[in-house]
């Protein structure tokens, strides 16, 4: 059964602030082909319910070229996970250059193991 899936333009974080705020309310955490931070938003944020996640792809990881299809893989990969993420959660992720050449369904379930672990920590919060 496929889970729900949220729009992309609904769930991005924007603001550069807000990508501060997830920076400084966390710590670095790694997968196989990623970091990521989270967070927990505060209920009176104004901000909506809803989970937000913010990619972030430097020059390092290659050309133009390359970090659009990192980018858009990253993306799927998150559109079809985030329904796993706690409410009112802002997530960073920083994909390794790795994840370029990385079969899908492996990056898939990469993206899932990671919000899972963010789900386990927000019920331990």
């Amino acid at each position: 059964m496929p889970e729900a899936s949220f729009e992309w333009r609904s769930i991005r974080l924007r603001k550069h602030a807000d990508f501060q705020r997830v920076y400084q309310a966390s710590r670095r955490h790694s997968s196989p082909s990623m970091t990521y931070f989270f967070r927990a938003r505060e209920a009176g944020e104004p901000a909506g319910a809803e989970p937000r996640i913010g990619l972030t792809t430097g020059r390092v990881l290659g050309g133009a070229v390359v970090r659009n299809r990192i980018r858009r893989r990253m993306r799927e990969a998150v559109r079809l996970h985030a329904s796993r993420l706690p409410l009112r959660t802002d997530v960073v992720l920083h994909p390794r250059k790795q994840v370029f050449d990385m079969e899908f369904v492996r990056l898939e379930q990469e993206v899932a193991r990671v919000f899972a672990t963010i789900a386990a920590a927000g019920a331990r919060a």
